[in-house]
C-alpha cells in the first residue's frame, strides 16, 4: 500500500437500484426471500458500501494488491424502491498497517438508509488466491 493513504480520505458512489438488486433476488432459491417486497436488499447495500471503499482505496494500492472486507457493522434503516438512486459516502477514519477502518453512510433520494463502520485489509492477490485454491483442494 502506498503511503498516500491517510485518514480523512472520502469517497462518494452513486447507484440506481435495479429490480435485480432487491430482496427477492438475493437468494432466489429461498422461499423466504422470494416472497419479500422488491426493495434494495441489505446484502446488496453491504456490497455497495464495500464497492465505495474499494473505489476510495484503489489509487493507493501497489501493483498486485487488492482489499478484502473483514468486518461490517451497518444498520439498514429505510427501504429503497426500484429505480431510486442511492449514494454511499465513506470516510477513512483509521489506517493501521494493512488495515483500514471506514465510517460509512448510505442514503436514497429521501432517507438515510444505512450507516456504520467497515474494516478492510490490503492483501497480495496472488498469495491470497493461492491460499484459497489450496483450501479448496482439502
Amino acid at each position: 500500500m502506498k503511503d498516500t493513504l491517510q485518514a480523512g480520505l472520502e469517497q462518494t458512489l452513486k447507484y440506481r437500484v435495479p429490480r435485480e438488486r432487491t430482496v427477492p433476488f438475493l437468494y432466489p432459491e429461498s422461499d423466504h426471500f422470494r416472497i419479500m417486497p422488491e426493495v434494495f436488499a441489505t446484502g446488496y447495500l453491504v456490497g455497495f458500501i464495500e464497492w465505495a471503499c474499494m473505489e476510495a482505496l484503489a489509487p493507493h494500492l501497489e501493483e498486485g494488491e487488492r482489499t478484502v472486507g473483514t468486518m461490517i457493522n451497518v444498520t439498514h434503516e429505510a427501504a429503497t424502491p426500484v429505480g431510486m438512486e442511492v449514494t454511499a459516502t465513506v470516510r477513512c477514519v483509521e489506517v493501521d498497517g494493512k488495515r483500514t477502518v471506514w465510517a460509512v453512510e448510505a442514503r436514497d433520494e429521501v432517507d438515510v438508509i444505512g450507516r456504520g463502520t467497515h474494516e478492510r485489509f490490503v492483501i497480495n492477490y496472488d498469495k491470497f488466491t493461492q491460499r484459497v485454491a489450496t483450501k479448496g483442494k482439502k
